[in-house]
C-alpha cells in the first residue's frame, strides 16, 4: 500500500511539473527552467527569462509567488525555500507572464551539510580564503585557511582545533565567532561577509547545529554555466545561471554560490550575482565561472551597433592578403567594426623596420621606399629587413630578456657566451622547435656559446619548470605550486610532475674553470602535503617514461615539440603576434588557459598550424604576419568606434628604451658612448643589462628577473618626457661639431630640403604643407642663425609623439 501511494504521488507530481512545464512554454516569455525542485532548507534556483525581441529580461522583470510560505523570489530571479509544498512562481515582463512549478521537500529531514563541497564553497564566495584574507601565507589575525580553499581537511582543522574551539560552538551555535564576526555582529577586520538572513548563513547555522562535523559529500565534477555564449547589445545584459554536477548526476543550482569575473571589463562587467552588463566598446569578453575547484566560462560578443541610413559606417569586407585577413575579417564583420584603411608607405617602412630590425630606417632608405612605385614593394622590404644583420641583434636582445641572461646572475662570461649563441641562431634562422628543445636539455660550460647559463639563473626543479612552462607553452602554473590553480586545471600533482623532468640538473665548478651544467639521474618530487612522490609528467600527458633515457629533459624536449602538443605552437604565434601587433589574441600573451581565450580563436589556431606547416621557420612565420594586410592597417579613423583588442586598426606603442636610443643617435648622427665598449656599438646590441644608462633606466630597460614579457615596462613618464626635452646628453648630440644639425646646417641646401631630410630621418616621411610652413617660419625667425635653426627643427621632432612612437 505504502509502494502504491508512493508511485501514485510520483505520478501526480510528475504530471503537476509537466503541466507547469507547459504553461510556461505557451506564454510569450521564455522561463527555465520550467519547474523547480528544491531539496533543502537553503537550496535555491536562479530562473532566467527570456523576451522577444528583447533577449534576457531577468533583472527587469517583476516576480510573484502564489504561496510565499512555501517559496519566495527575489527581484533578480532567485527562487528560494521556505517550508515543504508546492506553489506557483509567475515572471511579468509587460503584458506578458510565465509561470512554473516549484516543489520544495527535505526541510524536516534535509541531508547533513557537508563541509567540503557546501561550507567551503561559503568561505570562497565570502573571500575568506583569498590571498588577501586568511589565505595569505600567515594568514590574518591569528586564523589561517588554504588558499582558494584548496586544502579542505586543513581548514577543518584549523576552524575546529585551533583558539580552543571558539569560533565554532555547537552547544551555541548563534554565538560561534565564525557566525558572529561574518555577519559583523562583533569586531571583524574583514567586515561583514555574511547576511544574518540569508541563505549562506543559514547553511552555516545548520552545520553547526548538526555538529559541526567534516564530510566531503558527493564530489562535485564539474559546474556548468547559461548560457555558455551570448551577444549583448551597447548596455545589454545577461544573467547567468550556474549548476554544480556531482559523481551521481546529481544537478543543483549554485549560482549564488560561484565567484565572476571579466577578462575584459571595458566590454562587459559581471557582478557577484552573475549579472553580466555590456559596455559601450565592441568586442569580446570571457567571463569567468569559479565554484570550489571548478571553473568554466561564458562568451560574451559586443557588436558594435550599425544605424539605418550609415551606409558609410557598414561592414565592407576589405580585399585578402592572406588567411590571417580571412579570418581577421570574419571576426570584425561578426562585430560589427570595420578595418581601418592600408596605412601610407611612410607609416608602413617606418613599422616594419622598428618591429621587425629595432632600427629606423635611414634617409636615404626613406627616400628610395618612398619613391618606388612596384606594386609589391612592401612585400620586398620585409624580404630585405628579415635577411639585415639587424634583425639577429633585435631579436638577440628580446629573447635575452626573456631567457633572463643577466650580467650579475649569470656572469659576464655567461652573457657573452649566451648572446653570442642567441645571435647566430637568429642569423641563421634555426626552426624555433630545434631552438627550444636545445634551450630545455642544454649543458656544458656556461662560458661556452651555447644556453647553458640560463641553468645558472634558473636554479630549482620548480623555478626550471615554471618558467620553461611560461616561456614555451605560454601556461601560468606557478599559482599551483601551493593550491589547485584558482582558473584552471592545474593542480599541485601537475606542478610537482612538471618540476621532476628537472631533478636531474647538475652542476659541478672545476678548478679554475666556469661552471658546468651536466645531466645526472633525477628522482621524482614529493607532494609537499601528502608526502607521496608523483611521478613526472607533462602538463595534461601521461606519465613519463625513463627507460634507457640519461637526461629527463629529453624526454620533456621531445613531448614539447610534438604536433600534438596543444600549447607549444600557439605561444610562439600568440607572441609573435603581440609584438607585430601590439597584443596577443591572448592577453596576457603568456596566460594561456581555457578561462582566457584568444579573442579570435579561429585565427590563433590557424596561426599556430602555419606554425607547424613551415615547420616552425619564424622568418617565414613573421614574412606571413607582415604581409597580411591587417598588419599594415592605419590608425583609428575619426570617429570610429574605440576597438582595443580585435587588430582593426593600428595602435600606437611605446618605442622600446634602447630602440629608441638608437634611433636618437641615428638621427642627430652621434653615436652613444657605452662605458668600456668600443665606439659605434648600438644599445640593441648591449649584451650587458647593467651597462648604466639613466636613459635606457627611465625608458623601460627589464632587468631580467624572469621569463616574463611585462618586465619591460612601455609606459610614458613625465621623467621619460622631461629627459627628452632637456636633458644635457641628447642636446649635445643635437649641437654635436659632426652631427646632423651642423652638417645640414653647413650644407648648401635650403631650408625647405633641410627640413625635409629631418623629417625623412626621424619619422621617416615628408612634412606635410603645414608643417612645412611651421617649420620655414622658425628658419625665418633664427635669421642669420641658421644652425640655431635647424637645431629647433630637429629637437622639436624628437619630441614628438610621431618619433617616440611606432604607429
Amino acid at each position: 500500500m505504502g509502494k502504491r501511494l508512493v508511485s501514485s504521488g510520483t505520478i501526480v507530481l510528475g504530471a503537476w511539473l509537466a503541466f507547469a512545464a507547459a504553461e510556461c512554454r505557451a506564454q510569450g516569455l521564455r522561463v527555465s527552467p520550467a519547474s523547480i525542485v528544491l531539496d533543502n532548507p537553503e537550496a535555491s534556483q536562479q530562473i532566467l527569462v527570456h523576451a522577444r525581441p528583447a533577449g534576457d529580461v531577468t533583472r527587469s522583470a517583476t516576480y510573484e509567488s502564489l504561496d510565499p510560505k512555501i517559496a519566495v523570489v527575489d527581484k533578480a530571479g532567485l527562487v528560494q525555500p521556505v517550508s515543504e509544498g508546492r506553489t506557483t512562481i509567475i515572471a511579468h515582463h509587460g503584458s506578458e507572464q510565465a509561470r512554473l512549478g516549484v516543489e520544495v521537500s527535505g526541510f524536516k529531514k534535509p541531508a547533513p551539510v557537508a563541509f567540503e563541497t557546501e561550507v567551503m564553497a561559503i568561505f570562497s564566495k565570502a573571500g575568506c580564503n583569498a590571498g588577501a584574507c586568511h589565505g595569505k601565507a600567515e594568514g590574518k589575525n591569528g586564523f589561517k585557511l588554504s588558499v582558494f580553499g584548496f586544502d579542505p581537511a586543513a581548514d577543518f582543522e584549523s576552524l575546529m582545533k585551533e583558539t580552543r574551539g571558539r569560533r565554532v560552538f555547537p552547544s551555541s551555535p548563534k554565538n560561534s565567532l565564525l557566525l558572529l564576526k561574518g555577519t559583523g555582529q562583533i569586531a571583524h577586520g574583514g567586515g561583514r561577509r555574511l547576511d544574518p538572513n540569508g541563505l549562506p548563513y543559514r547553511r552555516l547555522l545548520r552545520w553547526i547545529e548538526e555538529g559541526a562535523q567534516f564530510s566531503a559529500g558527493t564530489p562535485i565534477t564539474h559546474i556548468e554555466v547559461e548560457p555558455r555564449e551570448q551577444i549583448l547589445g551597447f548596455a545589454g545584459t545577461q544573467q547567468l545561471r550556474v549548476t554544480a554536477v556531482d559523481a551521481e548526476g546529481k544537478r543543483r543550482c549554485v549560482t549564488a554560490d560561484a565567484q565572476y569575473d571579466s577578462n575584459a571589463g571595458t566590454v562587459a562587467k559581471v557582478d557577484a550575482r552573475g549579472r553580466v552588463q555590456a559596455n559601450s566598446v565592441p568586442g569580446q569578453a570571457a567571463i569567468l565561472v569559479r565554484y570550489l575547484d571548478h571553473v568554466t566560462l561564458c562568451r560574451i560578443t559586443v557588436p558594435r551597433p550599425v544605424l539605418a541610413g550609415h551606409d558609410k559606417d557598414k561592414f565592407i569586407r576589405p580585399p585578402e592578403a592572406n588567411f590571417i585577413d580571412r579570418l581577421a575579417w570574419d571576426h570584425l564583420e561578426r562585430l560589427a567594426i570595420p578595418p581601418s584603411d592600408l596605412c601610407d608607405d611612410a607609416t608602413f617602412l617606418r613599422r616594419a623596420f622598428l618591429d621587425t630590425i629595432g632600427t629606423l630606417p635611414t634617409v636615404a632608405e626613406a627616400r628610395d621606399f618612398l619613391a618606388d612605385k612596384r606594386p609589391n614593394r612592401r612585400a620586398l622590404l620585409i624580404d630585405r629587413l628579415l635577411d639585415r644583420p639587424e634583425y639577429a641583434d633585435y631579436w638577440a636582445m628580446r629573447w635575452s630578456d626573456l631567457l633572463r641572461v643577466d650580467r650579475d646572475t649569470i656572469t659576464p662570461a655567461g652573457a657573452v657566451a649566451m648572446t653570442r649563441w642567441l645571435r647566430r641562431q637568429l642569423a641563421d634562422n634555426r626552426p624555433y622547435d630545434e631552438f627550444a628543445r636545445t634551450i630545455l636539455t642544454a649543458r656544458g660550460s656556461v662560458a661556452d656559446e651555447g644556453p647553458a647559463a640560463i641553468y645558472k639563473a634558473l636554479t630549482t626543479p620548480e623555478e626550471m619548470s615554471r618558467s620553461f612552462s611560461q616561456l614555451f607553452l605560454g601556461v601560468r602554473i606557478q599559482c599551483a605550486q601551493c593550491h589547485h590553480h584558482p582558473s584552471e586545471r592545474w593542480s599541485q600533482d601537475d606542478y610537482f610532475a612538471l618540476a621532476g623532468f628537472f631533478t636531474g640538473v647538475g652542476r659541478k665548478t672545476p678548478a679554475g674553470a666556469s661552471e658546468t651544467i651536466f645531466a645526472a639521474e633525477g628522482i621524482d618530487l614529493k607532494h609537499p602535503r601528502t608526502g607521496k612522490l608523483v611521478p613526472a609528467q607533462a602538463l595534461g600527458a601521461t606519465k613519463a617514461d625513463f627507460a634507457r633515457v640519461p637526461d629527463r629533459r629529453t624526454v620533456l624536449a621531445r613531448w614539447l615539440t610534438t604536433p600534438d602538443n596543444p600549447f607549444f605552437a600557439r605561444a610562439l604565434a600568440n607572441r609573435l603576434w603581440a609584438h607585430y601587433f601590439g597584443r596577443g589574441l591572448v592577453e596576457p600573451l603568456d596566460d594561456q588557459r581555457a578561462t582566457n581565450p584568444a579573442v579570435n580563436e579561429p585565427l590563433l589556431d590557424a596561426l599556430a598550424k602555419h606554425l607547424r606547416d613551415v615547420k616552425f621557420d619564424v622568418k617565414a612565420f613573421t614574412r606571413t604576419l607582415l604581409n597580411s594586410r591587417l598588419y599594415q592597417l592605419a590608425g583609428l579613423a575619426p570617429g570610429r568606434s574605440v576597438d582595443e583588442q580585435n587588430s582593426s586598426h593600428a595602435s600606437p606603442r611605446a618605442v622600446p628604451a634602447e630602440v629608441l636610443l638608437d634611433a636618437i643617435s641615428q638621427a642627430t648622427g652621434v653615436a652613444e658612448r657605452f662605458n668600456g665598449w668600443p665606439e659605434g656599438y648600438r644599445a640593441i646590441q648591449l649584451w650587458d643589462n647593467r651597462m648604466p644608462s639613466y636613459f635606457l633606466r627611465i625608458f623601460g630597460r627589464p632587468v631580467r628577473a624572469s621569463v616574463c614579457e611585462c618586465e619591460r615596462s612601455n609606459e610614458p613618464s613625465i621623467a621619460q618626457a622631461l629627459h627628452l626635452m632637456n636633458s644635457e646628453e641628447i642636446m649635445n648630440k643635437i649641437r654635436a661639431r659632426q652631427g646632423t644639425a651642423r652638417k645640414l646646417a653647413r650644407s648648401d641646401k635650403t631650408p625647405a630640403a633641410i627640413i625635409d631630410e629631418l623629417y625623412l630621418g626621424t619619422l621617416s616621411r615628408f612634412p606635410s604643407e603645414r608643417e612645412r610652413e611651421v617649420m620655414l617660419r622658425v628658419f625665418t625667425e633664427s635669421g642669420d642663425d641658421r644652425q640655431a635653426a635647424v637645431e629647433d627643427v630637429l629637437w622639436a621632432l624628437l619630441n614628438t609623439r610621431g618619433f617616440v612612437y611606432n604607429h
